[in-house]
């Protein structure tokens, strides 16, 4: 049954009078924000949709205070789930300001379950909520307006076709091998090949150094193209023997024969993807295949050029941060597809316009966002100041335009959004999402983006208290 609040009286009230001192200032500040009812409402409603009876029977379960409040911890902190449990556990401060208190720390692995039952529409619902809290302290009342877009890695390796293959079929391999046993097969009844991939891998990663060695680089690839159609066959194999397993198995052996074939059935396709694009890439010489895989893990990748140096190919997804004054995340997006960030411009002034029921005096953007366009666009919607710099050469009546002293002002507080996002990156893990699947990345960015305007509005709280 789901709670909303932790019941008991706080020990640490009567055992630790002066426990209040331990505090920092910044997190005081946070734990009173997170007092709001309709955060907790948010996340509350979420759990009662795990289970048909959630709300009105069953055992008592981890309070929806407690769970927002370990997991704003953790993306505060940047921990995993591991860490979270351990600090908590360990700290008196921790334990008060997720209202544990004396109790029992929840397992890592039930917060992990929990948080998987947050989808992307209930982290964008309570990210809205925290906006609100924003508006309500008088942090932010939506008089300016920047935008910015950057790229979240996923947690993969640097793809290359040989390893993409390799890791199929090691896949492949290993559920085949854990049904065969399930079946009753004699331990040999699944060939692993694994040691002869491997192999060929090294020899690929070895010859790929040189055009020299490129007749035999093509031969060790197709040595490897054909072990792993071999492997296909066998899943191709075993998918049909569970299927006619299935009908006559024991109630505790089908479902774990069901999840072998669920695996053997979404991985099959992956990895005849990955073969076709890498007959295409290294017999075809085609490096522009459409749709190609980077990873069997997280299909979801893409392959994002931000014009870096120093990382000229990044490997996730685009996200689009949107700010207010004193450096409040108004919204985000997560992108299914990368879209030109010319295109993202109105969209984001009319989300603006929605949260705040006003235009904003100033909007910024980089060269990115830059049109004709989209400056009528904020004129028209009641932007009184629309800094966007053009692109390319310039008239003398536009350099004119850009060198006034408000566009240049507004220029400076523009790059501030940059900092933004490498705070992100840095203090909250947005630099690479350790979570699994689509709806993992959404919830990564989201919790990222809770925590640092959580954080935000207490640095600001704290300065107006002080001044």
């Amino acid at each position: 049954m789901v709670q909303r609040r932790q019941r008991e009286r706080s020990l640490f009230e009567v055992l630790l009078p002066d426990g209040h001192k331990l505090w920092p200032d910044w997190l005081r500040k946070i734990d009173t924000l997170l007092e709001d009812d309709a955060v907790i409402e948010v996340v509350a409603q979420a759990l009662e949709r795990r289970w048909p009876q959630s709300r009105r029977r069953g055992r008592l379960g981890t309070p929806a205070e407690v769970v927002i409040r370990l997991l704003i911890l953790k993306h505060l902190f940047d921990w995993s789930y591991d860490d979270m449990e351990r600090e908590v556990r360990a700290n008196l401060v921790y334990r008060m300001f997720t209202r544990i208190d004396a109790g029992e720390v929840p397992d890592a692995k039930t917060i992990l379950k929990i948080a998987r039952a947050l989808g992307p529409e209930v982290i964008e619902r309570l990210h809205r909520q925290v906006v609100e809290v924003a508006k309500r302290a008088g942090v932010t009342h939506g008089r300016r307006f920047r935008i910015d877009t950057t790229v979240v890695e996923t947690n993969v390796h640097y793809p290359t076709d040989s390893t993409l293959l390799q890791d199929g079929v090691r896949v492949l391999t290993r559920t085949m091998q854990r049904a065969s046993a399930v079946l009753g097969d004699h331990p040999g009844r699944i060939r692993n090949r694994m040691r002869r991939v491997t192999r060929t891998v090294l020899t690929i990663a070895y010859q790929a150094r040189s055009t020299k060695t490129r007749v035999a680089f093509v031969q060790s690839y197709r040595r490897l193209m054909a072990t792993t159609r071999a492997v296909v066959r066998d899943a191709t194999t075993m998918i049909r023997r569970l299927g006619q397993r299935l009908r006559t198995a024991h109630a505790t052996t089908q479902p774990i024969l069901q999840r072998a074939q669920d695996q053997l059935q979404q991985m099959r396709p992956l990895v005849h993807r990955v073969l076709a694009q890498t007959r295409a890439r290294v017999l075809g010489g085609d490096t522009h295949v459409p749709d190609k895989v980077l990873s069997v893990f997280e299909p979801h990748t893409e392959t994002i050029r931000k014009g870096k140096i120093a990382k000229p190919n990044e490997f996730g997804k685009l996200i689009t941060i949107q700010e207010s004054e004193h450096q409040i995340v108004t919204a985000y997006e997560v992108h299914a597809r990368r879209p030109a960030d010319v295109t993202l411009w109105t969209t984001a002034l009319d989300r603006h316009q929605t949260i705040f029921g006003r235009a904003p005096d100033l909007a910024a953007g980089d060269r990115g966002f830059s049109s004709a366009g989209n400056e009528q666009a904020a004129t028209i919607r009641g932007v009184r100041r629309v800094i966007l710099p053009r692109r390319g050469p310039k008239s003398s009546a536009r350099r004119a335009y850009e060198r006034q002293r408000w566009f240049r002002r507004g220029q400076r507080w523009r790059v501030g959004c940059e900092g933004r996002i490498s705070v992100l990156k840095r203090r909250h893990g947005l630099r690479r999402c350790r979570y699994h699947g689509v709806d993992g990345m959404h919830r990564w960015v989201g919790f990222g983006v809770i925590a640092d305007n959580l954080m935000n509005i207490a640095t600001f709280a704290s300065a107006r208290a002080a001044a």
